[in-house]
């Protein structure tokens, strides 16, 4: 894994935990996210936010299947974002989770709720990999960017996988007549 200097602290951080902060001079600069949330934290005022940084957790899924959980935490303004995600190499890829709360919410809390969160996904499937079919006629994923398609088609990612558009659309051709209905929902919300 190759890391990147904060230009703040100087610590060697790992790529998912950069921020490219704006800086008053006009530039970005690169700052890890503890930086970057000392940064928010003064100036918007908060003097109790707790800025800690949290250890990967691993947690197996109902197929025996194991998943680490990196964390991070980034203060918003009034918001503060605790997310749990996968890597694949350098990046974040697979699982990926958010809980939103206040600045002055006990991490520890709400690292638990997250904690929570991430078990009851972890507890369902909703694709038949080896077979290529949806379980149950529920699917609960993420729409991401697939690069091999220019942006002319989503990628979502199901089960912690990724899937295609295109394998996605084979999939519910095995339903071909039913009625479906489609529910988007901010990252930080529960489906």
């Amino acid at each position: 894994m190759a890391h990147e200097r904060c230009e703040q602290c100087g610590n060697l951080t790992p790529p998912w935990d950069t921020i490219h902060r704006g800086s008053d001079d006009g530039r970005y600069e690169l700052v890890c996210s503890f930086c970057f949330n000392v940064r928010i934290a003064e100036s918007t005022g908060f003097t109790g936010f707790e800025n800690v940084r949290l250890d990967p957790i691993r947690m197996i899924d109902c197929s025996g299947e194991s998943h680490q959980f990196h964390f991070q935490i980034r203060l918003l303004g009034d918001l503060m974002a605790l997310d749990a995600f996968e890597l694949r190499g350098d990046l974040p890829a697979g699982y990926r989770f958010q809980l939103i709360g206040e600045p002055d919410d006990d991490v520890l809390v709400l690292l638990g709720r997250l904690v929570e969160k991430i078990r009851r996904a972890l507890s369902v499937r909703h694709i038949d990999f080896r077979e290529r079919q949806i379980i149950d006629s529920t699917v609960r994923g993420r729409i991401e960017w697939d690069e091999s398609q220019e942006g002319h088609l989503p990628l979502v990612v199901v089960d912690g996988k990724e899937v295609s558009w295109i394998d996605l659309g084979r999939m519910l051709m095995s339903m071909e007549g039913w009625q479906f209905r489609l529910d988007i929902a901010d990252p930080g919300e529960e489906l």
